[in-house]
């Protein structure tokens, strides 16, 4: 086989599973997706809900994916946007990024964490750890570029 063929593929494997740095993390993120929103509308309650209530709902996955937006700061913050009785409140968690890019959200006496699939210097994807075989699923994020103030 060829030397370079194995040197290239072996680079590929190790590129693939190198461990993420959290300074490759700072900055705002966007919520652009989420599967669990294919899931609400495959569901029979959205399928045999009327329109209002389809309207409703189109408009809180809307909502939801405008107004999430995870803004990782230097050393190891994280503030975030979340819903509190349907107001949008930020909220400021401590974050610990671990082995095989697991990254451990510390919000008060709640601790939750998301395995990061990809990142690149524009798209982020975690994926919620869970114990519940319907509470997964992939969250898509974009880097949110911030325009310069003239």
């Amino acid at each position: 086989m060829n030397l370079s063929f194995i040197f290239s593929l072996l680079f590929a494997v190790t590129l693939g599973t190198a461990e993420i740095q959290l300074q490759q993390l700072l900055g705002k993120w966007q919520l652009v997706y989420f599967d669990g929103i294919e899931r609400v509308k495959k569901s029979p309650q959205y399928q045999s809900s009327d329109s209002a209530m389809r309207a409703n709902i189109e408009y809180k996955i809307k909502s939801r994916l405008e107004n999430t937006v995870y803004d990782f700061i230097p050393g190891d913050s994280l503030l975030y946007t979340d819903y509190e009785n349907s107001i949008i409140v930020m909220k400021k968690a401590k974050i610990e990024l671990k082995k095989d890019n697991v990254l451990t959200i510390f919000d008060g006496k709640e601790m939750r964490e998301a395995k990061i699939l990809e990142l690149d210097a524009d798209r982020m994807v975690l994926e919620p750890v869970s114990s519940n075989p319907n509470g997964g699923g992939k969250l898509i994020f974009e880097r949110v570029i911030e325009k310069e103030k003239e």
